[in-house]
């Protein structure tokens, strides 16, 4: 074997080396694309957990409130108790923080008790500056930065006293930098934590209790006893202290998946490039391969022969894929983070973590995608009739085969695309039906074909003659028409895809964006307490002349699960009709006398198991209230992947008292001025710390966003179609060669050079016809399980199936019109004098 692909084969590929290389480039394309995503996504998260083991320490617990904060007075009863080792109480803040010399910067604040932070989060411990006091570790309005904070402000670690500027709300607040901490992870600051309570107005509360047992302590048994402790709080729960970093590999887990798999559809089409080229390599050599079975070699070395060929084209694509998967993601983790379009790992700047399984693995999938697509010309290798060959007759035409086989696979796909998801919400099943469907609908097309060419009854001379032939070699047509669907069928399922959710998201933005102008905090911090407008100042924005009407909105945390994500509680005014405020999936249900209304997004539906008509008990344990809280009705929300609750903003005050507001929209009058309403706000504000945005700009970022985000499908679209259209050029070449004595024979009866051309152009635009055809079905079929089966399973929302028929039209025109002149050209090549003196060599 080794000595065929030394001289045999490696003779051919000196002769074409661009064509080996095309599949080399596939192959490597789809390893490295996965290959990088997998590195990115790892690197992440082991970013951040070592980010969050930092942080949280080193506890055998954690308790947290499931809403709001912990009372104080909880701590003492907690570091008492005769089971408890230590307990270190902990308030976490946020806040934007800027120098003179440096721009706004995100901070998460920790207040904490440095006397027992050695024993508990060492990394979190203050190292005081050359200088400094060593009361600093207790003084008011004093901070202690990680590298990250320091570089981020543009600060020196042995800065003495450097000057620092919070902003929370709408106020700002001066402190002073007086050392260093050595935790890794996003910008952080370390404070006591009484200067924190003081500074920020948060007296009596605490953000969590982290506790270390005695030695032997069942902690089961000890969280049943102190949860019956007089006066312990209804909504605050245990957590362990790894469930942070499991959160957030749950939450980024069908993220990261469906990229994984995008990525493998260049892999996927890789398969089939190797496939063609392979394909036409067989049919070139293919009076070799007869001699070669003349000179004594057997039909299952023959294939393997050309199996060992795809072998190491995957392997040289494969080892070139790993290599350029580890550049694009070491270039990726330092230009732009961890995070790849999720909002998952935003903020976090991890080293490259490198895996030698996972290459290995990836490695190995491309070498199979390779074996894969050289499977099929391998057979024909190993069916090769040495005479008929060696005369230049070509293969014998292969019976007719039903189409049982892709009927099956088609059929396990459909059952498959109905079946639950698994591990943690991944579609696995509904990916596993996408790949069955393509597979299945490729496998149908002799048959498919077979049935059309039954029912052909064509006139001209030129156009039964190529019939004819198709007729007796439909497994011919069957390669060149599956090239087609194989690309096609990806790129309008990709299409159709894309072109819904993008009609979905615009759909939702007018359900959401119902005013035209909205004020929020500039800080920009979203969803933290930094970015909060302070209780009043809704109100004091009402009032002012020129604005018809104002709604304020809050958006705050939830945390129901220590395993689980929080969710989002959103309180708006909701009125008697809250379809005027939320893009309701279904009609709303009438809210029992003495419940409180709540509408859950269909993230709460599928995570929590909740249906419309149901109540909430965890909901009034959350907020420590006897209230019952009634599901009267299900909303589409395109924003928060873990879950969300509206609930009218009087319903809010009323269980929080705390009239804090996110955002305000504002309805202008009829022709007021509306630069002056937006100086007369703020001049409520202090300057710079409120942002205004028209909701015409809102939905204009957020589509570019959004274009933004799915720019690697319109790519991975070009690079199946490009793929697709060289795989048809490659079968035909091979079928227009393995013709030259047919073309020779024809010019002999009389049928002209230009006559020949067209029916092999006419024979390229009816196969690309059909398999335009058959491509948009099968991605069609594609896209139905796309859309309402697989953005369903893995982000918990659904959206309208939406067919851009005028994009769809254009591109099987430029398929076909592609296909056609593929093939012309390749006819061009094999129907000259050459074609004519091959009909001697029979003579």
């Amino acid at each position: 074997m080794r000595a065929l692909l030394r001289t045999f084969s490696w003779q051919d590929l000196r002769r074409h080396p661009w064509r080996s290389l095309a599949a080399v480039a596939a192959v490597m394309l789809g390893v490295a694309l996965a290959f990088a995503v997998q590195v990115i996504n790892a690197s992440a998260l082991d970013e951040f957990s070592q980010a969050v083991r930092a942080v949280n320490g080193q506890p055998d617990l954690e308790l947290r409130a499931m809403q709001g904060a912990l009372p104080e007075s909880l701590y003492a009863a907690i570091a008492n108790h005769p089971q408890v080792e230590r307990a270190s109480p902990m308030l976490e803040l946020s806040a934007t923080a800027s120098t003179p010399s440096s721009a706004r910067v995100t901070l998460r604040i920790v207040g904490a008790d440095a006397l027992l932070l050695p024993a508990i989060a060492p990394a979190l411990m203050p190292r005081l500056s050359s200088g400094a006091d060593r009361l600093d570790l207790f003084a008011p309005a004093t901070l202690f930065l990680n590298a990250a904070a320091l570089q981020a402000l543009g600060l020196a670690a042995d800065a003495p006293s450097a000057p620092i500027t919070l902003h929370t709300g709408l106020h700002s607040l001066s402190v002073r930098m007086a050392g260093t901490v050595a935790a890794g992870g996003a910008p952080l600051g370390v404070m006591d934590i009484g200067a924190a309570q003081d500074l920020f107005g948060r007296g009596g509360e605490l953000s969590r209790i982290d506790v270390q047992l005695r030695p032997g302590t069942d902690r089961t048994a000890w969280q049943q006893a102190v949860r019956a402790l007089p006066g312990w709080p209804g909504n605050a729960m245990f957590a362990e202290p790894g469930d942070a970093a499991q959160r957030i590999s749950n939450l980024s887990r069908a993220y990261r998946v469906n990229l994984t798999v995008l990525a493998l559809v260049a892999l996927f089409t890789g398969a089939y490039l190797v496939f063609s080229v392979l394909a036409l390599g067989v049919a070139q050599r293919a009076p070799q391969f007869a001699l070669l079975a003349v000179l004594g070699a057997t039909p299952r070395e023959r294939l393997a022969l050309v199996l060992a060929e795809s072998a190491l084209l995957g392997l040289a694509g494969s080892v070139l894929g790993i290599a350029l998967g580890t550049a694009l993601a070491f270039a990726a983790l330092q230009w732009l983070g961890g995070d790849l379009g999720g909002g998952y790992f935003a903020g976090v700047r991890p080293a490259l973590q490198w895996s030698a399984p996972a290459a290995l693995a990836y490695g190995l999938l491309g070498v199979a995608a390779a074996l894969a697509g050289g499977w099929w010309p391998a057979r024909t290798a190993q069916a090769l009739p040495p005479a008929q060959t060696l005369k230049g007759l070509g293969l014998a035409a292969s019976p007719a085969r039903g189409g049982w086989v892709g009927m099956v696979l088609i059929a396990a796909g459909a059952l498959l695309a109905v079946a639950p998801p698994a591990f943690g919400h991944i579609p696995l099943a509904a990916y596993v039906a996408i790949g069955l469907l393509l597979v299945g609908g490729i496998a149908v097309l002799p048959w498919g074909i077979g049935m059309l060419l039954r029912r052909l009854r064509p006139r001209n001379a030129l156009a039964l003659l190529a019939l004819e032939r198709a007729r007796r070699m439909r497994g011919s047509a069957a390669i060149a028409v599956g090239g087609v669907v194989a690309s096609l069928s990806l790129a309008v399922a990709l299409t159709v895809m894309v072109a819904s959710f993008r009609g979905s998201v615009m759909q939702w933005l007018d359900a959401v964006l119902p005013a035209p102008l909205y004020v929020r905090s500039a800080l920009g911090a979203p969803g933290t307490d930094a970015a909060l407008l302070p209780e009043g100042f809704a109100e004091a924005v009402a009032a002012l002349p020129g604005l018809e009407r104002a709604q304020p909105l809050r958006a705050s945390p939830l945390q129901l699960e220590a395993a689980r994500p929080a969710l989002t509680v959103i309180s708006r005014p909701l009125g008697p009709d809250p379809a005027r405020s939320l893009p309701l999936v279904g009609e709303a249900l009438p809210v029992p006398e003495g419940a409180t209304g709540v509408y859950i997004s269909e993230a709460v539906v599928d995570l929590y198991g909740l249906r419309p008509g149901r109540e909430w008990p965890a909901l009034a344990q959350a907020f420590q209230t006897p209230a019952h809280f009634f599901i009267a009705g299900v909303w589409r929300d395109y924003a928060r992947q873990s879950g969300a609750v509206a609930l009218d903003r009087a319903a809010w005050l009323r269980l929080t008292g705390d009239a804090r507001v996110s955002d305000i929209a504002l309805w202008p009058a009829g022709g007021a001025d509306v630069a002056a309403l937006q100086t007369a706000i703020r001049e409520l504000a202090a300057p710079g710390l409120v942002d205004f945005a028209s909701a015409a700009a809102i939905r204009e970022r957020s589509l570019r966003i959004f274009d933004r985000s799915f720019a690697v499908t319109y790519w991975l679209q070009a690079v199946a179609i490009a793929i697709g259209l060289f795989g048809v050029a490659a079968s035909f070449s091979a079928q227009v060669l393995a013709r030259r004595k047919e073309f020779g024979l024809l010019a002999h009866l009389g049928l002209t050079r230009r006559q020949i051309l067209a029916v092999v152009a006419g024979e390229g635009a009816a196969w690309t016809g059909v398999g335009a055809v058959a491509g948009v079905l099968l991605g069609l079929a594609v896209s139905v399980v796309l859309v309402h089966v697989v953005n369903p399973q893995s982000f918990h929302w659904t959206m309208d199936l939406a067919v851009p028929g005028a994009r769809l039209l254009a591109l099987c025109a430029a398929v076909v019109a592609s296909g056609t002149l593929t093939a012309w050209l390749a006819g061009r090549a094999a129907a000259g004098r050459d074609a004519v003196m091959a009909v001697k060599e029979d003579w």
